[in-house]
C-alpha cells in the first residue's frame, strides 16, 4: 500500500507558487481602490473652500468641522464592523460590498442640497471606506509569499500617494474651470468614479485561501490556490492542504485575551497617535496655507508637491522593512516625524514651510507604510481583519478628533498644535518598540494563541 501524501502547510504552498502575475495583479486592483480611498478621505480638505462659499460657512465654524469629521466618523464605525464581518463570512464578500457602497454614497454627496445631507453622505461614504482597509491588507498578506510580504504591503500603502496626487491635481484643474461654489460638486462626483473601475476589477479575485481553510472550506481554498498557480505558471503540490486545528469561533474579545491583549493595546496606541498627528496637520493644511495668503491654485500646487514627497518615503520604507525589519523601520520614521513637526514650527518663510512640510510628508507616509506592513502579521488568521479593523478604528477615532485639534493651526496656536502632534508621534514610536516582536521573514500565525517569537528572536 502507498502511504497518503503528507499535508502541505498553506505557507509552504503559497511560497512554492512564488511571486508572479497573480500577486502583481492583486496589488494593482487593491492599489487602485486604495488610491480611490485616499481621494475620498482627503477630499473635504480640498472641497471645503468651495462648500463654504456655496453654503455661506464661516472659517472654523461647527459645520465646517463636521464636514471634515463626518468621513472619519463613518470610517470608525465601518472599520470595526466590516473587519469583524470579513472574519465571519470571508474576505471576498466584504471586498466587493464596501467598494460598491463607497461609490454610491460618494456620488450622492455631490448632489447634496444642504450641509446636513452632505454630512450624512460623507458619513456613509466613510462607513464603506472603513471596510476596505482591514480586508485589502489581509488579502494581500494572505496571498503573497513570505519573503515578499512586507514589501508588497508597503507597495499597497504607497498607492495612497497616488490618490493624494490625483485629488490635488483634480482640485487644481477644476478650480481653473469652475467657480468654487460649483467646482466642489464636480470634485466629489469625479473622485467617486475610480471606485467603479476598482469594483469591476475585483470581481475576478478569489477569496483568501487562509480564510477559507479556517472556515472549513478546504476544496474552495485549493481552488483559489490553483487560480494563483495558473496565473503564475507554476504548479500546486498534489498533497492536501494542512488545515488549522479546530478551534472555537474567535470573537473580538479574543483580541484582549492572553498574549494578544498587550499587543492589541500597543498597536491601538500606535495607530491612534500616528493618525491624530497626520490628519491633524494635513486635513487643515490647505486651509492653513490659504490663511497665510496663498491663492487657491497655489495651495493645490503646494499640496501636489507634498504628495510627491511621499513617494520616496514609501520607496525607502519598502526597502527597510525587509532589510532591517518592520519594527525598527516604523520606530525610526515616527521619531523623524516628531522632529519634523518642530522643524515645521520653526519655519519662518514660505520656502521653509514648503521644505519642512515636505519632510513631514516623507516621514509620516513612510511610517504609515511600515505600520501597514507590520500590523496584519501580528494577528492570527481567524482574527486578522477583526484586529486590523479594531486598530484602524482607533485611527479613525483619532481622525474624528483631529479636525478640532488641527483647527488650532488656523487660530494662531501653532506651537500648541504641533507640540501635541510631535508628542503623539513620539508616544507612537515608544509603543511600537514596546510591542517587542519582529515579523520579518516569519510566517503568518494561523490560530489564536500561535506563539510569536519576542524581541525579534
Amino acid at each position: 500500500m502507498t502511504a497518503a501524501p503528507k499535508a502541505v502547510p498553506l505557507d509552504d504552498a503559497i511560497d512554492r507558487l512564488g511571486l508572479g502575475r497573480f500577486q502583481w495583479r492583486l496589488l494593482a486592483i487593491c492599489g487602485l481602490t486604495w488610491a480611490a480611498d485616499a481621494m475620498e478621505v482627503l477630499l473635504m480638505g480640498f472641497a471645503l473652500p468651495g462648500i463654504s462659499a456655496a453654503f455661506g460657512l464661516e472659517r472654523g465654524s461647527a459645520d465646517a468641522t463636521w464636514l471634515l469629521t463626518a468621513t472619519f466618523a463613518g470610517m470608525l464605525v465601518g472599520a470595526v464592523f466590516w473587519g469583524w464581518l470579513a472574519d465571519r463570512v470571508g474576505r471576498r464578500a466584504v471586498f466587493l460590498t464596501t467598494v460598491a457602497l463607497g461609490v454610491v454614497f460618494g456620488l450622492l454627496g455631490a448632489f447634496a442640497p444642504t450641509v446636513a445631507l452632505l454630512v450624512l453622505a460623507r458619513f456613509l461614504t466613510g462607513f464603506a471606506l472603513g471596510g476596505t482597509l482591514p480586508v485589502d491588507y489581509a488579502m494581500m498578506a494572505e496571498f503573497v509569499p513570505t519573503a515578499w510580504r512586507g514589501r508588497f504591503l508597503v507597495y499597497l500603502e504607497s498607492f495612497w500617494a497616488l490618490g493624494t496626487i490625483l485629488v490635488a491635481a483634480l482640485a487644481w484643474w477644476l478650480s481653473a474651470l469652475f467657480e468654487p461654489p460649483e467646482a466642489w460638486r464636480w470634485l466629489l462626483a469625479l473622485a467617486a468614479l475610480p471606485g467603479v473601475i476598482g469594483l469591476l476589477a475585483r470581481l475576478g479575485v478569489p477569496d483568501s485561501p487562509r480564510s477559507l481553510l479556517v472556515r472549513g472550506r478546504d476544496a474552495e481554498a485549493r481552488a483559489a490556490l490553483e487560480r494563483v498557480a495558473r496565473a503564475n505558471g507554476t504548479a500546486l503540490p498534489d498533497a492536501p492542504l494542512a488545515a488549522p486545528p479546530p478551534a472555537p469561533r474567535a470573537t473580538p474579545a479574543a483580541l484582549f485575551a492572553g498574549g494578544l491583549r498587550r499587543r492589541t493595546a500597543l498597536l491601538a496606541l500606535v495607530w491612534f497617535g500616528l493618525s491624530l498627528g497626520y490628519y491633524g496637520i494635513f486635513s487643515w493644511l490647505p486651509s492653513y496655507l490659504r490663511a497665510q495668503g496663498l491663492e487657491l491654485g497655489a495651495v493645490y500646487r503646494t499640496t501636489l508637491l507634498l504628495a510627491l514627497a511621499q513617494i520616496p518615503g514609501y520607496v525607502l520604507a519598502a526597502y527597510l522593512v525587509e532589510r532591517i525589519g518592520r519594527r525598527p523601520t516604523l520606530v525610526g520614521y515616527l521619531a523623524v516625524s516628531a522632529l519634523g513637526a518642530y522643524f515645521f514650527l520653526l519655519a519662518g518663510t514660505p520656502g521653509a514651510v514648503l521644505v519642512t512640510s515636505a519632510g513631514l510628508s516623507f516621514a509620516l507616509l513612510g511610517a504609515w507604510g511600515a505600520l501597514y506592513a507590520y500590523t496584519p502579521e501580528l494577528f492570527p488568521t481567524p482574527l486578522r481583519t477583526t484586529g486590523m479593523g479594531f486598530v484602524s478604528g482607533m485611527a479613525r477615532l483619532a481622525s474624528v478628533l483631529s479636525p478640532s485639534v488641527g483647527a488650532l493651526l488656523l487660530t494662531g496656536r501653532l506651537g500648541a498644535a504641533l507640540s501635541l502632534f510631535a508628542g503623539c508621534f513620539a508616544l507612537a514610536a515608544a509603543c511600537a518598540w514596546a510591542i517587542g516582536v519582529e515579523t520579518r521573514g516569519r510566517r503568518l500565525p494561523e490560530t489564536v494563541g500561535s506563539p510569536v517569537p519576542e524581541n525579534g528572536a
